[in-house]
C-alpha cells in the first residue's frame, strides 16, 4: 500500500438519532442487570452490536421473544405499532429509542392516511425502517422502490401522498420522486423533505472530496441503508474505485494515491481511525468540511424519568463517575461511551 494522502470528509460517522439511540441503551445497560433485550439492532453496525452483545445485550427480531417482565428498548429505525403495544404488555421497562426523524414519516404516514390518501412509500424492502413505517397504515401505503414501481402503482380517485426512507440517496429518491410526479400531477409532499438531515450532509460532504481521489473508502455495515447510499453517491461522482469496510482488516493492499475515507451514520469515529492508521498516509490527512452538525436528540422520555429518579437515590455515571446522566448527556459524545463500556 503506498498511499499519499486522506481526504477526511466531515461530517461523517454518527449522526444524532444514532448518537441517541446508543447513549440511550448505554444508560439501559447501566441500570438493569443483564440481560437487557433490543427488538433489532439498536443501529446498524457490527461494531457497536457485538460491544453490546458482550455486556449482555440481547438483540431480538420477534418480540415474543422477550421475557415478560424484562426490559427492553426498540430500535432507532422505528417499529410497527403493534410491536410497541406488545412491548408494553409484556410488563417490563420499554424504551422507544426511535429517531425523531422517523417518528416524523409516522406521523406523516398516519395523518395521510387518516385523511383517505394513498401513500407512496420510497424505501427499501424489508429494512427495518421500511417496515416499521409501512405498519402504521399497511392498508393505504405502497413501497416503491425504482420507476418501474411507480408504473404499476394502482390509479384510483383518491388523492396521492409521497413519503420516503430517510435514509436514501438523493440518487435512490431524485428519479422516483420525478416518476411519481409525472403519475400522479396533484401530488401532496410535506413541506419539508423526509430524507434526513444527516444523511444528505455526509453525502455532500462526499461529494465535495470524490472527485479529487483515486479511491474512496466508505466504512459501515452493509446492512446500513445510508452507507450503501454513500457508496452510491461516490460512484455517481466520478471516483473510479468505491470500496465499503466494517473496518481496517478489509482494506486491500493496492491502494495507492490520494484515497476519500467516510463514515456512515452508524459507525463509530473509532472505526475511522483505526482505518486511517491502516492507511498509513505519507502525506498525512486533511479534513474537508461540508457543514458543521450541532443537532442533539435527548434521551426518549421514558428513559428521562428513569435517570431523573436515579438522580434523586445515588450518584450515577456512565464515563466520569461525579458526573450526572440526566444533565451530562449532551457533552457526552457516543463514541465516549462505547469506549467506556468496553470490557
Amino acid at each position: 500500500m503506498h498511499v499519499e494522502q486522506v481526504l477526511l470528509a466531515a461530517p461523517r460517522g454518527f449522526c444524532a438519532g444514532v448518537e441517541m439511540a446508543i447513549k440511550a441503551l448505554a444508560w439501559m445497560v447501566r441500570a438493569f442487570e443483564p440481560p437487557v433485550y433490543c427488538y433489532h439492532e439498536i443501529v446498524h453496525n457490527r461494531l457497536v452490536v457485538d460491544r453490546f452483545r458482550e455486556l449482555g445485550v440481547v438483540f431480538v427480531d420477534d418480540i415474543a421473544e422477550v421475557p415478560p417482565g424484562a426490559p427492553v428498548m426498540l430500535s432507532a429505525h422505528g417499529s410497527a405499532p403493534e410491536v410497541v403495544q406488545a412491548a408494553a404488555r409484556r410488563g417490563g421497562y420499554v424504551v422507544n429509542a426511535v429517531c425523531p426523524l422517523v417518528t416524523k414519516v409516522h406521523h406523516e404516514v398516519k395523518v395521510r392516511a387518516g385523511k383517505g390518501y394513498s401513500i407512496v412509500y420510497v424505501g427499501h424492502a424489508g429494512h427495518d425502517e421500511a417496515v416499521g413505517t409501512m405498519a402504521v397504515a399497511p392498508e393505504a401505503i405502497h413501497l416503491v422502490q425504482t420507476e418501474a414501481d411507480v408504473d404499476q402503482l394502482p390509479a384510483g380517485d383518491v388523492p396521492v401522498a409521497l413519503l420516503a426512507q430517510t435514509t436514501l440517496s438523493h440518487h435512490d429518491w431524485a428519479d422516483v420522486l420525478e416518476a411519481t410526479r409525472r403519475r400522479f400531477p396533484d401530488l401532496w409532499m410535506p413541506g419539508r423533505s423526509d430524507l434526513c438531515f444527516a444523511t444528505t450532509n455526509r453525502q455532500s460532504a462526499l461529494v465535495q472530496i470524490a472527485e479529487r481521489c483515486d479511491a474512496v473508502v466508505v466504512i459501515g455495515s452493509a446492512n446500513s441503508s445510508n452507507t450503501v447510499a454513500l457508496e452510491k453517491v461516490a460512484r455517481a461522482a466520478g471516483c473510479a474505485r468505491v470500496l465499503r469496510v466494517n473496518g481496517p482488516d478489509e482494506l486491500p493492499d493496492d491502494l495507492v494515491g490520494v484515497v476519500g475515507v467516510t463514515a456512515g451514520a452508524s459507525a463509530p469515529e473509532e472505526l475511522v481511525r483505526s482505518v486511517i492508521a491502516r492507511l498509513d498516509p505519507i502525506d498525512g490527512v486533511e479534513e474537508v468540511a461540508y457543514t458543521a452538525e450541532a443537532e442533539y436528540f435527548p434521551p426518549p422520555r421514558e428513559l428521562r424519568e428513569l435517570l431523573a429518579a436515579i438522580d434523586a437515590v445515588a450518584s450515577f455515571a456512565l464515563a466520569t463517575p461525579a458526573t450526572s446522566p440526566a444533565t451530562s448527556d449532551r457533552e457526552l459524545a457516543a463514541s465516549e461511551v462505547l469506549a467506556a463500556l468496553r470490557g
